[in-house]
C-alpha cells in the first residue's frame, strides 16, 4: 500500500551524498544534486529540506545525515525521502531492499529521479522492487558464473585456492602417519615436539591444520586421498 502523506504539502528530505574522492576532484557534485532535487520539490508543489552526508561512501547506510532523515521519517516528522540517483542512497541491493519495507512499514516514501522509483504512486512502488529484483537476479548470475568458471578449472586440472607452501617431506609425512593409522591429534602434537613450522611459518599445529594439509591438492597428488 502507497504511504499517505501526512502534511500537507508533504514534507520531503532531499539527500546529498558524495565520496571523499568525488569531493576531492570537484565541488560540482552536490551542487548538481541538490538542483535536481529542488527543482523537483518545486515541480510537485512539496516543502523540500536538504541533508548532506559529504566524503562518505555508499558501502552501508551508517551515514550520520541519513541516519537522522530516516528517524526523522519513522518519526513521521517527514513523508519522504528523495534522492537524485540510488547509487547516492546505497549500492547494497540488501539496504535498498531493506529501505523499501522500512519506508512501506513506517509509512514513508522513496524517490530515486534516475530510475523512476516513487513509491508515492503504484506505478513506482512497483518500479522499485523490479529494480530490487533485478539487482538480486544479476548477483545471483554472477555467482554462477564464477561457480561454474571454477568448476571448469578443477575439471581441467587447475589448482585451485592458495598454492602449498609446505615441504614435500612434510605433506608426504602427515599422508603416512594417517594412513598408517595415527590420531590428527598425534599427527600435530608429534609436528610441534619435532619444531616443524606450519605453511604461516608458525609452530602451532592444531587438529584442523593437519586435516587440510592431509586434504589438500599436494596430498592428493601422492595419493593421500581416499
Amino acid at each position: 500500500m502507497t504511504p499517505d502523506a501526512r502534511h500537507q504539502p508533504p514534507r520531503a528530505l532531499g539527500y546529498l551524498r558524495v565520496s571523499t574522492e568525488e569531493q576531492a576532484s570537484s565541488g560540482a557534485g552536490l551542487a548538481a544534486q541538490r538542483a535536481a532535487l529542488e527543482a523537483e520539490a518545486q515541480r510537485r508543489g512539496w516543502d523540500l529540506e536538504l541533508v548532506e552526508d559529504a566524503g562518505y561512501s555508499a558501502k552501508n547506510l551508517n551515514r550520520p545525515a541519513l541516519t537522522e532523515a530516516l528517524t526523522r521519517l519513522d518519526a513521521h516528522r517527514a513523508d519522504v525521502l528523495m534522492v537524485t540517483k540510488l547509487d547516492r542512497l546505497s549500492r547494497s541491493v540488501h539496504d535498498f531492499t531493506g529501505l523499501l519495507d522500512r519506508a512501506q512499514r513506517r509509512g514513508w516514501s522513496l524517490v530515486c529521479l534516475d530510475l523512476g522509483v516513487d513509491t508515492t504512486t503504484p506505478a513506482g512502488e512497483l518500479q522499485a522492487h523490479v529494480v530490487a529484483s533485478m539487482a538480486h537476479y544479476e548477483r545471483r548470475l554472477i555467482g554462477q558464473r564464477t561457480k561454474d568458471a571454477l568448476a571448469a578449472k578443477k575439471a581441467a586440472g587447475v589448482r585451485l585456492g592458495r598454492p602449498q607452501s609446505l615441504p614435500l617431506e612434510v605433506v608426504r609425512r602427515v599422508v603416512a602417519a594417517r594412513d598408517g593409522g595415527a590420531t590428527w591429534q598425534s599427527i600435530a602434537d608429534a609436528l610441534v615436539a619435532d619444531g616443524v613450522p606450519t605453511a604461516r611459518g608458525g609452530t602451532t599445529w592444531r587438529v584442523s591444520t593437519v586435516q587440510s594439509v592431509y586434504k589438500s591438492q599436494a596430498a592428493a597428488d601422492l595419493g593421500g586421498m581416499r
